[in-house]
């Protein structure tokens, strides 16, 4: 099969309406040749549409999620986790804190809004703007769940918005709460008919919310919001929905902007530069100014998605963006109730709100049954032994997942002779090899990932701890690192651009170890894969695994789950927040675990690919011991034991299963995850059982959630879990 090489780099920063529906299109019809990035903070976006729901209590928070790592695999796009704070359009570059600058060719802006009110003196420290969405939802599920809370609400802001939220918050209160709508202005509601008005006023005087027009707000205290008439309002829980307000950072690009807002074109392009486009509420339509509002941002996907395509084709034939003069305005009352307005026209009852929660409920199912993209068919004639292998559909997993079988391992390295070099102290079978330097000792160890994600300096960087494991495990100090880099088909600009990620983030991970980059070698191929080969320098002997003793405390430095969750996450059912905890675990360094065991243990693994059982076995094998571990002492990553409950596993699951002969363990997806492969685990150390505790403590105060798993014991090895 033909590999088209990658030529040109769209960059979307904001994982709003706009480009969540840009992504969905996107991945039906991908044009060849592009690499898609997304830029999100997070690894979800909340739909604006259903927060009221949510505050009134009838969403769940997760109804209102859209999960960004899921869409993003969907689309073949790589998401970096992270805000965007400056573009430099002379560089084409984006500037992500954190990271070195993301390279485009072609960028657009779905960047949202905030409520935020900086210079209301207190706001920041005690109000809770309505958006951004996921951080005021929290807040609120927060502030609703705490036992004992005043139910004193203060919403700032009498437009649709605060409206929307007053009634809300208080149905979801109940009787006896204290809302209160606070209003700068004489009218509250001014962009709505006087009808649609009326009954909104009607639904408030329901729920006894309490309006006050003609009082703006003066200062936020922590238990009230100040009036400029030199009223208190009470307020244990204040909102901020009185305006809305672009990021300051877009004030430093250069683009042109009208109140703060990226001015763009009918095409969306901005006035300034035609290779940065904008849409949502972030963009101002200067041939048609509009209100903010979600309708806009779902009717300008299309054209975005048909004006990106043909930028960064080349074709030059561009779309207009023609929007409604006016649009349906669906406000929830609070209870399942809501009110229409359209041309003045209003509408009241329970069926407007069933017609909203179905269409926010469609809207949000485009993203929660994401189509799966059928595979290529396989020919009529195979080899005898290919669809067996093909069995379970499931794709050929990366990282650590993609190694070979344990057992297969050790047979093919059976052959290999003893090292006949003096100066070569080891053979194939410990974490890295020992050299002797005069009477100094160097260990040596490679190490390469499988691409997992799209993120060449993300992956670079969790590589380079994961080759650097080996090295710590062997409690040595990483000295020199040589880079072994394959690239997908590209061209020479996009190959400058991604080495240029790559050697970036090995040079801060190794150069934080103390350890230089001193060279490697690169090369194109069918699939991006990074590796390293390290060396490090003991000041004595290094730990090897086979010092363990009888009575030794077992401990693991951090939790187990990595492989199922990135086995879950390339079949799009690994919840998005679940891979970006499991994601920031595996790019942590274990510098300061290594040096505060390395003192101490007789014996020290790290866990990889073999799982935790197969890599505990291999140190008993070592050290000639049998071991116990309490299953329910074992760390494991959030969201781990659920998948694997569900079915979900690695492709390299099967094979690290063989250990199961020399054990003894209980059934269920728990016990399972002792086989799951692990990309840049944790250290696994035998240390005196005396210490332990010590040991412990320190490993927790600095960080790692590590605990103390069990014991070895005399005896042939075998692992018994209880």
């Amino acid at each position: 099969m033909q590999h088209l090489p990658l030529t040109r780099d769209l960059v979307l920063i904001g994982g709003g309406h706009a480009h969540a529906l840009v992504l969905r299109m996107w991945a039906m019809t991908p044009l060849p040749g592009v690499r898609v990035t997304l830029v999100s903070p997070g690894p979800t976006a909340a739909y604006s549409g259903m927060l009221p729901g949510l505050v009134a209590g009838h969403y769940p928070r997760a109804a209102l999620q859209m999960d960004l790592v899921q869409l993003a695999r969907h689309a073949g796009a790589r998401l970096i986790l992270g805000r965007a704070e400056g573009i430099d359009r002379a560089a084409g570059r984006i500037h992500v804190p954190g990271r070195p600058p993301v390279a485009y060719d072609i960028c657009s802006l779905d960047i949202g809004i905030t409520s935020d009110m900086p210079s209301l003196p207190g706001f920041v420290a005690h109000a809770h703007p309505a958006k951004p969405l996921d951080a005021f939802a929290e807040a609120w599920e927060a502030f609703v769940a705490a036992p004992g809370a005043r139910r004193q609400v203060a919403v700032i802001g009498g437009g649709a918005a605060g409206v929307e939220l007053a009634l809300a918050a208080a149905h979801r209160l109940g009787p006896g709460a204290e809302v209160t709508l606070i209003e700068a202005g004489a009218l509250p509601l001014p962009l709505l008919g006087a009808g649609a008005r009326a009954r909104l006023l009607r639904h408030m005087a329901r729920l006894r919310v309490r309006l006050l027009t003609g009082s703006a707000a003066a200062a936020v205290e922590p238990d009230a919001v100040l009036l400029a008439d030199g009223r208190r309002v009470a307020s244990a829980f204040t909102i901020g929905a009185a305006g809305t307000r672009p990021q300051a950072w877009l004030a430093g690009t250069g683009l042109h902007l009208t109140e703060g807002f990226v001015t763009v074109r009918p095409t969306l392009q901005t006035l300034t530069d035609p290779a940065i486009l904008a849409a949502g509420d972030i963009a101002h339509l200067a041939h048609a100014p509009r209100p903010k509002a979600g309708v806009f941002a779902v009717r300008e996907a299309p054209v975005l998605l048909h004006n990106l395509r043909a930028l960064l084709a080349g074709t030059g034939a561009l779309r207009r963006y023609r929007p409604q003069r006016d649009y349906l305005k669906l406000i929830s009352a609070g209870s399942r109730h809501a009110v229409a307005d359209r041309f003045g026209l209003p509408l009241d009852g329970a069926w407007l709100w069933r017609w909203k929660d179905r269409i926010d409920r469609r809207f949000m199912a485009r993203f929660a049954a994401l189509p799966p993209m059928p595979p290529a068919p396989l020919p009529a004639l195979l080899a005898a032994g290919v669809r067996e292998e093909l069995a379970g559909g499931k794709p050929l997993c990366g990282g650590c997942g993609a190694k070979v079988g344990q057992a297969d391992l050790r047979a093919a390295l059976a052959g290999l002779p003893a090292p006949r070099r003096a100066d070569v102290l080891s053979g194939p079978g410990d974490d890295a090899a020992v050299l002797a330097q005069g009477r100094a000792r160097q260990v040596i160890t490679t190490d390469h990932l499988r691409a997992f994600t799209e993120d060449p300096w993300l992956l670079s960087r969790i590589t380079a701890l994961h080759a650097m494991g080996d090295i710590w495990a062997m409690g040595a100090a990483p000295q020199a690192a040589l880079a072994q880099v394959i690239l997908p088909r590209m061209s020479p600009a996009l190959q400058a651009r991604t080495l240029a990620e790559i050697m970036a983030a090995a040079a801060e991970a190794f150069g934080a170890a103390g350890a230089d980059v001193v060279g490697g070698h690169t090369s194109l191929g069918a699939e991006l894969t990074v590796g390293f080969t390290v060396t490090g320098l003991a000041g004595r002997d290094p730990v090897g695994q086979s010092g363990a003793r009888p009575g030794d405390a077992l401990i693991l430095t951090r939790p187990i789950g990595t492989g199922v969750i990135l086995a879950a996450e390339m079949q799009r059912a690994a919840p998005g927040a679940v891979v970006a905890a499991a994601l920031a675990q595996m790019a942590r360094p274990q510098a300061p675990a290594a040096a505060l065991l390395a003192g101490h243990a007789r014996a020290m693994t790290d866990i990889t690919g073999f799982g935790l059982a197969g890599h505990l076995m291999g140190m008993l094998d070592a050290s000639g011991l049998a071991a116990r571990i309490r299953l329910a002492e074992v760390p494991v990553l959030a969201g781990a034991e659920a998948l694997a409950a569900a079915g979900h596993g690695s492709t390299l699951l099967p094979m690290n299963r063989a250990v199961a002969a020399r054990m003894a363990l209980p059934a269920g997806p728990r016990a399972e995850l002792l086989f799951d492969p692990q990309t840049a685990g944790g250290l696994l150390a035998a240390v005196p059982a005396d210490q332990a505790p010590a040991l412990l403590a320190g490993l927790r105060a600095a960080g790692e959630p590590a605990a103390i798993i069990g014991h070895t014991e005399a005896g042939a090895p075998f692992l018994s879990v209880a």
